[in-house]
């Protein structure tokens, strides 16, 4: 298989793994399908929350369903052949149908496959060892983990333990509660049944009138507290926006097989290093002010609260041309001060010089942001 170094090349992947957190960090909610009918005992608001909160769940092998309605135009049917899965596969993320399967077993392993049409994107995690696996381009990404302290183990298993799969129905709703208080009227709707299990119906309905989110529903599995789904329901339109739900769960771990990767035969293959946080420490602390320190590795900061959330985006962390790619070409328009990609439930603004503005808030929101106001 052919092997690269260039860790440039990883940045291609990052709207796969970005979108759905994009998404998720201040950007989507909605109303759940209820299932078949049930009767559970009554519980407050407060209690589903600690059950959601509280949930412990580790272990299982599940089938998610994600369905988009934001209002994008039609894609492009192709992309340039060296573009890769970068702009196009971020706005597919967004649009239309999407089916997934993933698998879960403790903090350390993790299998996510999307099914594409003739075609599947895989992201595994067995232990330090990471792969991202495109089938379309059969090309790989692998990295390995750098070696952690005992005390930085469990800081990122309590900040972080429910994004190890990222795209599952716990990881986004999490994400919505932490963007829920305080400025949310939550209540408890109709009991419903999703994947074949019974859950309380948790309602976010949020008080604040610059975002485009309407209201929010996530069913919580009335045995164990695991979020089994998502809905969305965006200002002005009458069908949900956004729907991410399991259809399929069963808990328990595993085939451990699942999480075994070897690219295959003839697939390009791209090592990316992970800086220690040690490094990335000492880094931080020699750099000077500027637009670098105020991102720095690349991750996002945040201005505003809760469901008024804008994110900014340093250039760099995003993948190089991505903005020029066709899909993105005919997706974007221009506005004052830069271009807007707009949605139902998502606006993103890049900037003229070079910045990148995200939320689920007014265009008129990012432009205040972008402009320090």
């Amino acid at each position: 298989m052919a092997r690269s170094s260039k860790p440039g090349s990883s940045r291609r992947w990052l709207p796969a793994a970005v979108v759905p957190a994009v998404i998720a960090g201040g950007v989507v909610v909605g109303t759940v399908q209820a299932g078949a009918a049930t009767d559970l005992p009554d519980k407050t608001p407060q209690e589903v929350l600690a059950m959601a909160a509280g949930t412990d769940v580790r272990q299982l092998s599940g089938t998610v369903e994600q369905t988009s309605q934001l209002g994008l135009p039609q894609l492009p049917e192709t992309e340039e052949p060296d573009s890769g899965p970068s702009a196009a596969a971020m706005l597919d993320l967004l649009t239309g149908s999407h089916s997934a399967r993933v698998y879960l077993d403790g903090h350390d392993k993790a299998r996510l496959q999307v099914l594409d049409r003739l075609a599947e994107r895989d992201v595994v995690r067995n232990g330090r060892d990471v792969w991202f696996y495109s089938s379309r381009q059969n090309e790989a990404v692998h990295a390995l983990l750098p070696e952690r302290t005992a005390k930085e183990a469990k800081e990122s298993v309590q900040d972080k333990s429910r994004d190890d799969a990222g795209y599952t129905p716990e990881s986004l709703a999490s994400r919505f509660l932490e963007a829920a208080k305080p400025s949310t009227r939550v209540t408890v709707g109709e009991d419903v049944r999703v994947a074949g299990r019974d859950a309380y119906q948790l309602l976010l309905d949020p008080e604040s009138a610059d975002t485009l989110v309407d209201s929010v529903a996530i069913a919580v599995d009335a045995e164990t507290g695991l979020p089994l789904s998502v809905d969305v329901r965006a200002r002005g339109q009458q069908e949900p926006a956004f729907e991410l739900a399991y259809t399929k769960l069963s808990l328990g771990a595993p085939d451990p097989g699942v999480f075994d990767f070897t690219p295959p035969a003839g697939a390009s293959v791209t090592e990316h290093t992970v800086p220690d946080q040690a490094a990335q420490r000492a880094e931080r602390n020699a750099r000077d002010e500027g637009a670098d320190a105020q991102h720095p590795d690349g991750k996002a900061t945040k201005t505003g609260d809760g469901w008024d959330t804008v994110v900014e985006l340093s250039a760099t962390s995003l993948p190089e041309g991505w903005a020029d790619s066709p899909a993105m070409a005919q997706a974007l328009r221009k506005v004052d001060g830069g271009r807007l990609l707009s949605t139902a439930l998502v606006n993103v603004l890049l900037t003229d010089d070079g910045r990148v503005f995200a939320g689920s808030v007014t265009p008129e929101r990012l432009q205040a942001a972008a402009e320090g106001r």
